[in-house]
């Protein structure tokens, strides 16, 4: 019994669907896996070689999303409120003064231009994360396939050792009547003989 490696076949064997009633991202996915071909498409190409402004909007993301920025903003915050607060007035520096009004437009205009920018990074990071999936699929089918391969020869082996013992069985039966055989017919000798 022999496997079919066909994509009709792999798909009613390995996704008990006909190839027809799959998607178009399941056929393509599963004719990618049964091929040896081993190349980009143009939408990996594109996730791998991002433009500038992709990863710039990635190192904002992973930077405005840290820690370390969280605790450095504070302290700038900190610091701009007590430059500006009622007890550094003596010092004469003071250029937003409480409800600051100053500060919270700058920090309105980073927040509007912060945002959209993360998001530009999180929608690149999901279409890697469906490329990646992608690949686990095309990875697990390939895996699969080569299973049921192997499944399909150890069966073979299987039938082939049962074929063989019955035959080795049936000569064993053979022989044995033989040597019965031969012993009485020595055994009947002996005794005309004496």
């Amino acid at each position: 019994m022999k496997l079919d490696i066909t994509p009709e076949g792999i798909a009613e064997d390995v996704l008990g669907r006909p190839y027809d009633q799959l998607g178009e991202e399941e056929q393509n996915a599963l004719c990618k896996a049964l091929s040896s071909d081993v190349g980009l498409e143009d939408d990996e190409r594109e996730a791998i070689n991002g433009t500038n402004g992709d990863r710039l909007a990635d190192r904002v993301a992973t930077v405005g999303g840290s820690w370390g920025f969280i605790i450095f903003f504070s302290i700038i915050l900190l610091g701009w409120m007590l430059i500006n607060s009622k007890w550094a007035a003596g010092i004469g520096v003071q250029w937003d003064k409480y409800p600051y009004i100053f500060l919270n437009l700058m920090l309105s205009t980073l927040a509007a231009l912060q945002a959209p920018v993360i998001m530009m990074s999180q929608n690149r990071q999901s279409k890697k994360d469906r490329i990646a999936s992608r690949h686990d699929f095309e990875v697990n089918l390939r895996t699969t396939v080569e299973l049921l391969v192997l499944q399909r020869k150890v069966d073979r082996i299987f039938n082939k050792l049962g074929q063989m013992e019955q035959t080795v069985e049936g000569v064993a039966e053979v022989t044995e009547g033989a040597i019965e055989q031969a012993i009485e017919l020595g055994e009947s000798q002996r005794s005309g003989a004496s």
